[in-house]
């Protein structure tokens, strides 16, 4: 009897771990890009909005934030960062991003990395 409870507290991990998280990490601070380029660019421009609440923005690795934006497409994203869009400032205030950094960007902050 107890290898089929063990079993199926298993099963159940197994199905949580390939589910989207529900809401942003608990602390979303501490996250960066993996490349040093990238997280310098993040934490001088993306940090300062993606990491708080109350700033309208969607909290980096939010899935559920994310899901309706990722939707629309990258380059629907791509020209919301370049243009600006609502609250976000043109260049996402990244004098220094290349549109492939603002793609990289966009994809870690969506939890998106190494996918195209």
């Amino acid at each position: 009897m107890k290898s089929i409870a063990y079993l199926a507290a298993a099963g159940g991990l197994m199905l949580a771990a390939c589910a989207p998280p529900a809401g942003p990490p608990s602390d979303p601070a501490s996250l960066a890009p993996a490349d040093p380029r990238l997280a310098q660019l993040y934490a001088d421009s993306c940090k300062a909005c993606h990491v708080v609440a109350d700033s309208g923005a969607p909290l980096v690795h939010d899935a559920k934030a994310w899901a309706p934006r990722w939707k629309q497409g990258e380059d629907v994203l791509l020209d919301h960062v370049v243009q600006g869009y609502k609250a976000m400032p043109a260049l996402g205030q990244c004098a220094a991003c290349t549109p492939d950094d603002f793609k990289a960007l966009t994809r870690f902050m969506a939890g998106k990395e190494g996918k195209s």
